[in-house]
């Protein structure tokens, strides 16, 4: 189901404070990468990823490849960074959101 307006803009207030989790080189997106990708998403669910400079890809081609691959939401590309949503049936939930 696609994210409303409003969804992505709470996430996107929520990212602005985030640190990059992970760093796309310039080897792309590597096996290796993915699969810290995928952990991370597991356990954060909203994730702010950056994309190297001497890179093969554009942020927004990354975005669009790991979403599709992880049926993730593309909260927000701003430059070479980019953040993804993935809700997590399983983890707790708390007063605070896992990314906090």
């Amino acid at each position: 189901m696609a994210m409303t307006g409003k969804e992505r803009a709470a996430l996107r207030a929520e990212a602005h404070h985030l640190d990059v989790k992970v760093h796309i080189g310039h080897q792309g997106l590597t096996d290796a990468l993915l699969s810290s990708l995928h952990d991370v998403l597991r356990t954060h669910e909203l994730v702010k990823v950056q994309v190297a400079k001497s890179g093969i890809l554009s942020a927004k081609a990354a975005a669009a490849d790991i979403a599709g691959r992880f049926r993730a939401e593309v909260v927000q590309v701003i430059g070479r960074t980019f953040t993804v949503y993935r809700e997590n049936p399983d983890l707790k939930r708390g007063d605070s959101p896992p990314w906090r």
